[in-house]
């Protein structure tokens, strides 16, 4: 009888890491792949924070940071977000639009900028659909986005994308980095 129940044990763990390596493989699936440097980036249209629809196509001709965070007022979202507050004046003077990306509703965005004291749009992808198009949308069941940033320039294509981003020197570093491609594409 003891010899059932352990085979028995051993067919349930065998079945249990089947059903996870199967979960585990839709949401791998789910994410999709990134757009790469080089092709035009994915269009969009989200609401901001204030009920707003923002779409990839109205900044046409202008730089835009599009930065995909998990969740409103989570530590290093919060980091991150400030960070970008705290240099939107060298974003704007160097003429580069700031957009932040989670899976957040507009009243959540709405609230995380009040709190924040947030300038620029937060906008909301509900349906995942922006996060499935540029292939961050978390393995872990689709409850949050990669904290990845793709900068997009003024002709609409992805000409940097980050995926190891720290959100506490991250908009620094998108600065000195757009600048720099900037001046190498001959694009203002």
């Amino acid at each position: 009888m003891t010899h059932f129940l352990e085979r028995g044990l051993q067919l349930s763990v065998a079945l249990g890491l089947v059903l996870v390596t199967s979960l585990l493989i839709s949401a791998c699936n789910q994410a999709g792949a990134s757009p790469s440097i080089g092709t035009q980036a994915p269009a969009f249209a989200l609401k901001d924070q204030s009920g707003t629809e923002r779409t990839l196509a109205s900044y046409h001709g202008q730089w835009v940071v599009l930065y995909f965070y998990p969740k409103d007022g989570t530590p290093g979202c919060t980091t991150e977000a400030c960070e970008f507050r705290d240099n939107l004046f060298a974003f704007h003077d160097a003429g580069i639009v700031v957009l932040g990306i989670s899976l957040d509703d507009e009243k959540s965005h709405q609230k995380f900028a009040t709190e924040q004291h947030l300038p620029f749009p937060l906008l909301a992808d509900t349906s995942k659909k922006t996060a499935r198009d540029y292939g961050v949308l978390s393995m872990l069941g689709g409850l949050f986005t990669k904290r990845e940033t793709f900068v997009i320039d003024p002709a609409g294509m992805i000409a940097a994308h980050y995926t190891n981003v720290d959100p506490k020197s991250h908009s620094k570093t998108l600065l000195t980095d757009i600048k720099a491609l900037k001046a190498h594409t001959n694009q203002p």
